[in-house]
C-alpha cells in the first residue's frame, strides 16, 4: 500500500515531537514513551499523510504526528487496519480535529489543515515500527467510530453495562475528546435522554463505575 516515512514521539512533557528511526507499538495500550500511550483512549498513534506536507509546504512534524504515511490519509476510514512492518496493527479511529496548536508552526495552520491533518488510531496488534517499513490495508475491518464527537460520547454510554456510570472524565478519555468538553455533557446528555449514565468526578452515586472494560475489544 504504502510505507512509514518518518516517525516521531511525544514524550510526558515534550513540547514537539521527537524524531525517531524505531517506535515499539504496544498492544492496547499506544506507543512505548509517548504521552498518548492509555488503554482507555482511542486517539493513541496519529497518523499523517504526506501529501498534506507536499501540499501546503510544511516542515517535518508541523502537524505533531507519530508515523507519516506516504498517502492521503482522507482516503482513510474508520475502522479499517493497517500492517505496519511486520507485526504492528493499527486500527483507525477517526480524524484528528486541527487544533490551535498547530497555529504555532504557521499562523492559521488549523483553518488552512482542516480536515486533513491525519487520522488517530488505537494499537491492536504490537511490533517494532521503522522508518521504511511498509504499510498494508487489511481486508478484515472493525466497527466504525463516528467522527462526530457527540455521537461518540453517545455511543460509550451505549455500551456501558446496565446499572453502571461513568465519570465525565473518563468518558471524554474513552471518546477520543479534551476534558474541556466535559462542559457540555450535561446538556448533551439530557437532550439524548441519558442523565444519570454519567456523573461529574467526585460525586458519590449508588451506581459503580464503569473502567470501559471491553469497550475497544
Amino acid at each position: 500500500m504504502t510505507k512509514v516515512v518518518a516517525l516521531s514521539l511525544r514524550p510526558p512533557g515534550s513540547p514537539a515531537p521527537i524524531p525517531q528511526d524505531a517506535l515499539q507499538a504496544l498492544a492496547g495500550e499506544g506507543l512505548a514513551g509517548d504521552r498518548h500511550a492509555d488503554p482507555r483512549s482511542p486517539r493513541q498513534v496519529l497518523i499523517a499523510g504526506a501529501t498534506a506536507y507536499e501540499e501546503l509546504g510544511l516542515p517535518p512534524f508541523a502537524l505533531r504526528e507519530n508515523l507519516l504515511l506516504g498517502l492521503d490519509t482522507q482516503e482513510l476510514q474508520s475502522g479499517m487496519l493497517l500492517r505496519v512492518g511486520a507485526d504492528a496493527i493499527l486500527r483507525l479511529s477517526f480524524q484528528c480535529e486541527a487544533c490551535g496548536a498547530l497555529d504555532v508552526q504557521r499562523p492559521g495552520l488549523a483553518r488552512t489543515i482542516r480536515g486533513r491533518r491525519g487520522v488517530l488510531a488505537r494499537v491492536v496488534q504490537g511490533g517494532p515500527i521503522r522508518v521504511g517499513d511498509p504499510v498494508t490495508l487489511l481486508d478484515q475491518r472493525l466497527p466504525a467510530l463516528p467522527e462526530d464527537w457527540r455521537e461518540r460520547v453517545v455511543q460509550v454510554l451505549a455500551s456501558l453495562p446496565p446499572g453502571m456510570v461513568v465519570e465525565y472524565a473518563d468518558l471524554a478519555r474513552f471518546a477520543g475528546i479534551q476534558s474541556s468538553y466535559c462542559r457540555a455533557f450535561p446538556r448533551l446528555l439530557a437532550s439524548r435522554g441519558l442523565p444519570g449514565r454519567a456523573v461529574p468526578a467526585r460525586s458519590n452515586p449508588a451506581a459503580p463505575r464503569w473502567d470501559g472494560a471491553g469497550l475497544f475489544d
